[in-house]
């Protein structure tokens, strides 16, 4: 049915800013200023990544700088209490880190993402080595895709499917990424498949529908 669907190394950045274990508080804010990003992988040996410091990990030190904490808050955030006495990436990094494959579908990374509330993730081969980085801006790119080039794979992949000629008279247009799926078909019963279906073509925003049922 649908064709292959994108995959992270489509759509990630080979260019990736890291560092390693030892380097230092200040270098970690510095390098994050110059390639404004919010996170940075942590390698180690020829490149595998360890771990990730982002600006949560980096942020207790500036709370925690002229605070006394009671009690209860040292209990509650032992870690937090941890980062704010770091001085270096080893010391401040979460780990094992968060990563994805360069393999993996625009939405298993997405859903990866999501769960863990990140905005990048870094991408790795099967020995954990660091390939690039995939944002939450990079898997938007797929919407982008050309509204022409949607409908063919909807007239493709669904519509030569579910309602094959000359049965059914089913057009396909596409406008801004949504899909208006319009004309008179033999089967009204198949519109949800073909919802479903066509949702999960990449760079579709919504479908519409605007069909007839006939006899035949």
């Amino acid at each position: 049915m649908p064709g292959s669907p994108h995959i992270v190394s489509d759509v990630m950045s080979h260019t990736v800013a890291a560092i390693g274990r030892e380097a230092a508080f200040k270098d970690i804010v510095r390098m994050m200023l110059d390639w404004q990003v919010s996170a940075l992988p942590v390698l180690e040996g020829e490149g595998r990544v360890v771990g990730v410091v982002s600006e949560a990990d980096l942020l207790p030190k500036e709370e925690f700088r002229d605070a006394d904490p009671d009690r209860y808050t040292q209990l509650r955030r032992l870690d937090d209490l941890a980062k704010a006495g770091a001085v270096t990436a080893g010391e401040l990094m979460t780990s094992p880190a968060l990563t994805v494959r360069a393999d993996a579908t625009l939405s298993q990374a997405a859903r990866t993402m999501a769960r863990a509330k990140v905005k990048r993730l870094p991408v790795v081969d099967e020995l954990g080595t660091l390939q690039g980085i995939v944002s939450r801006a990079d898997l938007l790119k797929v919407f982008l895709r050309d509204d022409e080039d949607i409908a063919e794979e909807v007239r493709r992949e669904v519509v030569s499917y579910l309602f094959p000629e000359p049965r059914s008279a089913a057009r396909v247009v596409v406008r801004e990424g949504v899909v208006q799926l319009r004309g008179s078909i033999p089967d009204t019963s198949l519109v949800p498949v073909a919802a479903r279906l066509i949702r999960a073509v990449e760079g579709v925003v919504d479908v519409e529908f605007d069909l007839t049922r006939h006899g035949g």
